[in-house]
């Protein structure tokens, strides 16, 4: 194969789509490691976060989006849709994300609109096909070329890895010739930190419900490497707008809090490959969904 310059491909692609298509598992899987949250929940992913798969003819820089939905609400969420918007005007190409289970849905068809008018390619990538039959699939993927005329249609499943090598093969047709971007051992442009503290956040969504995963924030606030004691010390702050919030995140005597401790210090020793000595604390920042200053400082 070869390899030179010339005939080596390297850009960047958005991962789009409404929330909850699985677009972070999607991204994980192509990267082969974990490098974005997922959870069950809609809009778990908050702001543009890259995952880098590095080949011998191709780097493919995924860039995971927040869910785009048409009714953003709270400042954070409407800070969320923009990122994502945004993030289409800087890519190389655009992996449309539909999820085969439900359906094509009208938010999915006012996405396609947009789509079909960016000046890049845009490939269609029909998810979850592990949960329909054949005969389902068929017509949704005539109805998704009926919404990307003369795009690729690629079906896959991020779960079973069903083709995901057709898929990156797509992918790489399209994008531009060039050199790498970043080193061949880089999965991911996040800091240690913020993963650390994205880990706390997805154990937040999956052990707290309802309203109450959406109005958390978590931000590490100490990142200590005691390498002599292969021990990384992290402590993190949880946010949230509501004083019965707090309670709800703590449970009783403790018990929530100190089960999210538990999972995310086993994720984060999984992770760095150390023990991990991990504190949380809980502080209610009334309305900081609201607030620009908040979410300035939260990075949102």
């Amino acid at each position: 194969m070869d390899t030179s310059e010339s005939h080596h491909h390297c850009g960047f692609v958005a991962l789009v789509g409404r929330p909850n298509v699985g677009k972070s598992t999607l991204l994980n899987a192509l990267v082969g490691a974990k490098v974005a949250i997922v959870t069950p929940k809609p809009q778990t992913t908050r702001t543009r976060l890259l995952g880098i798969k590095t080949l011998p003819q191709a780097q493919l820089i995924f860039v995971d989006t927040p869910g785009i939905h048409r009714h953003p609400g709270s400042l954070l969420n409407q800070r969320m849709v923009e990122t994502a918007l945004r993030t289409l005007q800087e890519t190389d190409c655009a992996a449309f994300v539909l999820d085969a289970e439900q359906g094509i849905t009208g938010e999915d068809e006012a996405i396609a609109k947009n789509l079909v008018t960016l000046h890049v390619p845009v490939i269609g990538v029909v998810n979850k096909i592990d949960l329909v039959t054949k005969g389902e699939l068929l017509p949704l993927l005539e109805r998704t070329a009926a919404l990307l005329p003369d795009r690729e249609i690629v079906p896959v499943s991020a779960v079973t890895g069903e083709n995901l090598e057709e898929l990156q093969k797509t992918l790489i047709a399209v994008l531009p010739v060039g050199p790498a971007l970043y080193p061949s051992d880089e999965l991911t442009d996040q800091s240690e930190r913020v993963l650390a503290q994205e880990i706390v956040r997805e154990q937040l969504f999956l052990h707290t419900h309802q309203e109450v995963p959406y109005a958390t924030a978590a931000v590490v606030e100490e990142f200590t490497e005691k390498p002599e004691k292969n021990l990384l010390v992290i402590k993190v702050v949880i946010y949230v707008e509501r004083p019965s919030q707090r309670a709800i995140v703590i449970g009783e005597r403790g018990t929530r809090l100190k089960q999210i401790g538990q999972a995310a210090r086993a994720q984060l020793e999984a992770f760095f490959g150390c023990k991990v000595f991990l504190e949380l604390f809980v502080k209610v920042a009334k309305g900081w969904t609201n607030s620009p200053s908040m979410l300035k400082e939260l990075g949102l």
